[in-house]
């Protein structure tokens, strides 16, 4: 059977992400570590099947401003994925390396944008490495595309890409602990289906 949306996934489809995810977000803390030149540690992530509106609530609700990065996916599956940056998480971004927080979230400036994308980058690539590497496939992605602003807006970006895949998205909420702070970052995985049995077939797991 084919999978339709992602409403069909069973548990064991669910652990598989969330092992992908494990090492994915081990990935990102090693390389944050090296960035900000810190002891960068990571809980295990957590992967929900969430209602669009259910994610919108979980980060924060609708008027919660974050930071959010979009990113295509290309190559042998194809899809976005949509980092959110929560305040909590960009300041200590910012502190760690400039020693300064960030003044306007809504503004930010030049080096702020360039650090946050900098940590899009690194975050994006150590999941999709992570899956290239379990499954050998050749994935792609494009440069992170950085949004300030309502998370209500930051979401409506891919609401049409959503409706493809069913009334659910998945979710993945991840614990960094950064020197003796623990801050959240979260991630939206839309993948096309296609490309989610190719993944699941590559790995040994029946649809």
């Amino acid at each position: 059977m084919s999978i339709q949306n992602v409403e069909q996934l069973k548990d064991i489809h669910i652990d598989v992400l969330r092992e992908i995810g494990n090492i994915g977000s081990g990935n990102a803390a090693s390389a944050l570590a090296d960035l900000l030149q810190c002891e960068t540690n990571i809980a295990v992530p957590t992967v929900r099947l969430l209602d669009f509106n259910d994610a919108v609530k979980f980060l924060g609700g609708p008027e919660n401003i974050t930071i959010g990065m979009l990113v295509n996916i290309t190559g042998e599956i194809h899809g976005m994925m949509l980092y959110i940056i929560q305040r909590a998480f960009a300041s200590k971004m910012t502190m760690q390396l400039f020693g300064t927080d960030i003044a306007d979230m809504m503004n930010l400036n030049d080096m702020e944008r360039s650090l946050i994308s900098e940590v899009g980058n690194i975050m994006a690539a150590s999941y999709i490495n992570a899956l290239a590497s379990l499954t050998g496939m050749t994935i792609d992605i494009s440069v992170p595309t950085l949004t300030s602003d309502m998370v209500g807006a930051i979401l409506s970006v891919p609401t049409i890409e959503f409706a493809k895949v069913g009334n659910k998205v998945l979710f993945i909420d991840d614990s960094f602990i950064i020197g003796d702070s623990e801050i959240k970052s979260n991630m939206i995985l839309v993948p096309e289906m296609q490309s989610l049995e190719t993944l699941f077939e590559k790995l040994g797991v029946g649809v």
